[in-house]
């Protein structure tokens, strides 16, 4: 019993020791408090409907809607130009007949509403219906 007690406090000493040992400067980040803070700020924004910077997220810079093609370029191809989970892809005629031949009502359920592993949406979660029709008509014009 005594050399177990023995043994116990001796690794309490030592691990005692060792975290007596470190300097602050070890355990915390570099840098002065302000960076510490900046490195810790929360990245971005949640916009909720009604919040006026959840319309502000619908328009491009200059206030207008963005066009079809910014809107491939920079949501819809990343699923659409190598057919990710089963993506018709861009400009592929073969791929597309069949959802054009369901009607356009269809393709606009399919893109507000997702399809298969298209979430709602697509990548787009701040396209205004303007904004994803007009990508939509731009997909359906290159074929």
């Amino acid at each position: 019993m005594q050399r177990l007690l023995t043994k116990t406090c001796l690794i309490v000493a030592i691990g005692l020791v060792l975290s007596l040992s470190l300097s602050a400067s070890d355990r915390v980040p570099p840098g002065s408090d302000d960076t510490v803070r900046e490195r810790l700020a929360p990245f971005g924004t949640v916009c909720k409907d009604g919040d006026p910077c959840a319309s502000a997220s619908q328009v491009s810079a200059g206030g207008a809607p963005r066009s079809g093609q910014q809107i491939y370029d920079t949501s819809c191809f990343i699923c659409h130009a190598a057919g990710v989970g089963g993506a018709p892809i861009f400009q592929d005629t073969e791929q597309w007949a069949p959802r054009i031949a369901k009607g356009l009502d269809s393709l606009w359920n399919s893109t507000a509403n997702g399809v298969n592993a298209m979430p709602p949406r697509g990548t787009c979660v701040d396209c205004s219906d303007e904004e994803l029709r007009a990508a939509m008509d731009y997909m359906l014009e290159s074929i």
